[in-house]
């Protein structure tokens, strides 16, 4: 299945579109949309996609990627549940990060990535392991910021989504360029609806 998956759909500007790529493509674009929304299905379109970069990321080496991947679906399965029990009864609100989130986020962010690239270095033969690295942590802590609906998730956002146009041009991922150039004014849209609800 995974070969059939891995076969080109159609091939633009020298690069081969892969069945699999296309298809992750698709789910994010929907979950980012029903995230912005607030919609609970987000979060099972968030492991389907995930599953598939998994897949797509472990195909090209790219292991931080590829783990995040994992990490991505149990987080996503733990934001589903935050969304949908809320808090003492309520619907979970959009809210703004206290300074010991900042600091905790912050810690994670200056201490994770480092480490985890060396640890990609010196363990895998990943091309990229400190490019990796650093959207791999920043996912992590945005997409928890997102399970307790902090509007600081969309800026982090921003910010993923560009190391990762570049981390996906050096591999080559194409479509996944575009996905993540597309998620930059995404999550910009998502942060100025939030900061509405808010």
């Amino acid at each position: 299945m995974l070969d059939v998956l891995l076969t080109p759909a159609f091939t633009a500007w020298g690069a081969p579109f892969t069945w699999l790529e296309l298809l992750a493509f698709a789910l994010t674009v929907w979950m980012v949309r029903a995230n912005q929304a607030q919609r609970l299905h987000a979060w099972p379109l968030a492991i389907a996609s995930s599953a598939l970069y998994g897949l797509l990321f472990w195909n090209g080496r790219l292991y931080g990627e590829a783990g995040l991947q994992l990490f991505f679906i149990a987080l996503a399965a733990w934001g589903g549940w935050q969304w949908w029990r809320g808090s003492e009864g309520q619907a979970l609100p959009v809210r703004r990060l206290p300074r010991q989130g900042w600091l905790a986020s912050g810690v994670a962010l200056g201490l994770g990535a480092p480490l985890l690239g060396w640890l990609l270095a010196r363990y895998t033969q990943s091309p990229l392991p400190f490019w990796d690295a650093w959207p791999t942590v920043g996912s992590i802590v945005a997409t928890v910021l997102l399970g307790r609906k902090f509007i600081e998730n969309w800026p982090l956002w921003v910010a993923v989504n560009a190391l990762s146009v570049l981390l996906f041009a050096q591999r080559g991922y194409w479509l996944t360029v575009l996905l993540y150039a597309a998620l930059i004014p995404l999550a910009l849209s998502g942060w100025r609806a939030w900061r509405r609800a808010l």
